[in-house]
């Protein structure tokens, strides 16, 4: 009985057990099903998730593009403008240098004309000039002209002188010169022996030029020019009128001279 009693407590004990490791094996299935629907939904929403960034990242990769074609294509036009601008820049510089030369040229030119005009005023500006004694500004063609009739008279071409001499009174009517101009032209009458135009290139200086240096050496040449052609009373009245007009002059000595001459 004791035997029996033991052995129903070990068949319930092993039943109980039983029962347990049933309701234990019950509650692992059922924690495992939700431990796999759980990682299921997770692996789901994993996947929705990666589809949402594979959109978001693929959206973001198609903006790029475009901005990047955007940035291709404003690379382009901004290469192009550059392109034009090298061009336009290349025939500024053409234009430039064109200009330069043409420049260049302009200021030759104006050099030139400056140094023409300059030449040409050195030519005809007025020039100082000593004429007996006395500074005058004279013309340079004036100068040049009484100096080359001079230069005639000192190789005794009296007729060349003469004629020289006459054109630059015509020429120049008034020059400072014309004083002794008209001196000269007696000299030059006398030296080749018409005595008559001599007188009368002498009267005409002393008459015009009475305070002139040369005054008395005229009247004294007057009267010399008078005695050649015989006559000896015209030459006396003319040295009389030299020594009372120059008293004190080299030439009045000699006409005094002269005067025991003349017969």
């Amino acid at each position: 009985m004791q035997t029996w009693r033991k052995r129903g407590a070990a068949v319930a004990a092993a039943g109980l057990l039983g029962a347990g490791l049933a309701q234990a094996g019950l509650f692992d299935d059922e924690e495992a099903r939700k431990a796999i629907v759980d990682l299921r939904s997770r692996i789901a929403q994993m996947d929705d998730n990666n589809k949402a960034r594979v959109t978001e990242l693929a959206l973001a990769n198609t903006q790029l593009l475009e901005q990047l074609t955007a940035l291709r294509r404003s690379l382009l036009d901004l290469n192009n403008q550059l392109e034009t601008l090298r061009g336009e820049m290349a025939k500024l510089r053409g234009n430039d240098e064109q200009i330069g030369r043409e420049i260049a040229d302009l200021q030759k030119r104006q050099r030139d004309v400056t140094q023409t005009l300059d030449d040409r005023l050195r030519k005809v500006e007025p020039v100082k000039a000593t004429i007996d004694g006395k500074d005058f500004m004279i013309d340079q063609d004036e100068k040049r002209a009484y100096e080359e009739s001079m230069a005639m008279m000192r190789t005794g071409d009296f007729e060349k002188t003469v004629t020289l001499l006459s054109n630059f009174q015509r020429r120049y009517a008034g020059s400072p010169y014309s004083d002794a101009v008209r001196f000269w032209i007696g000299n030059a009458h006398y030296g080749k022996r018409d005595y008559k135009e001599a007188i009368a290139a002498y009267r005409a200086f002393a008459t015009a030029a009475p305070e002139h240096a040369r005054a008395p050496e005229a009247l004294l040449s007057l009267a010399n020019s008078q005695a050649e052609m015989k006559d000896p009373r015209g030459a006396r009245k003319t040295i009389e009128e030299l020594i009372k007009a120059y008293p004190q002059s080299e030439a009045s000595q000699a006409g005094r001279e002269r005067l025991a001459t003349l017969k």
